[in-house]
């Protein structure tokens, strides 16, 4: 039976393909403050700092592939109805074959104008100051930093809201808004949850059907497959 599929990833679906995670135990982001590479004011303060950073992650982008829990999701794919919704600025998903890709907190390989938020271009190089949009002004990354508004949460709302299962995958569910979305799920919704080292936050304790699988992406996600396969019969 074709049911609708929400699937919420984090950093660690996209970890075991080499890529680090957003912040480590020190709340850094590749060795730099998150604050000066992924705020407003970060990029006031030191634009050529911020462009830098993101070449870099551009750059180190082009030398990793989607692992097998990417490719995985598209065993769901074949059977339901599948959206993802991802906290990741990669392109992994997309590189593995998924179709209907949500990108919460924006695309490394997309830039923006600084003054036209809808002036939006595809990306692949390195972006340096003098890059400009069609309306004349400077070109950003495309990525929503601390204090942002979050323009893609309101349509995965909407797609939680109506799914019949949710997986969530390689997030340590502390992080809002994205955190906050498996509260919109309708009552017994059956939400797997993912990750080898899992934190029920407030919404995944108050939801009445959860399932916990301690594995990392790589192995997880075949196992919740079977899980739901199991429970289907």
């Amino acid at each position: 039976m074709l049911k609708k599929i929400a699937i919420l990833t984090g950093a660690g679906m996209s970890a075991e393909s080499g890529i680090r995670t957003f912040r480590d135990a020190n709340g850094l982001w590749e060795d730099h403050d998150v604050m000066d590479v992924a705020s407003p004011q970060g990029w006031e303060k030191d634009q050529e700092l911020v462009l830098r950073f993101y070449n870099d992650r551009r750059r180190q982008l082009k030398e990793v592939e989607p692992n097998q829990g990417h490719l995985d999701l598209l065993h769901f794919e074949q059977n339901h109805d599948v959206v993802i919704i991802t906290q990741n600025v990669d392109d992994l998903h997309e590189r593995a074959g998924s179709q209907r890709i949500i990108h919460l907190h924006g695309e490394l390989n997309k830039v923006r104008c600084t003054q036209q938020e809808d002036l939006v271009y595809d990306w692949d190089k390195d972006l340096v100051t003098g890059d400009l949009s069609k309306a004349g002004h400077q070109l950003r990354p495309h990525i929503v930093w601390f204090g942002e508004m979050v323009p893609m949460l309101e349509r995965a709302v909407e797609e939680v809201a109506t799914a019949d299962i949710i997986i969530i995958i390689g997030t340590s569910m502390q992080v809002y808004p994205a955190a906050s979305l498996v509260g919109y799920a309708r009552p017994h919704t059956h939400i797997y949850y993912i990750d080898p080292h899992p934190q029920l936050n407030y919404e995944l304790r108050q939801a009445a059907n959860v399932t916990v699988i301690e594995e990392v992406a790589t192995k997880g996600v075949n196992t919740c497959y079977q899980l739901i396969n199991e429970n289907q019969k």
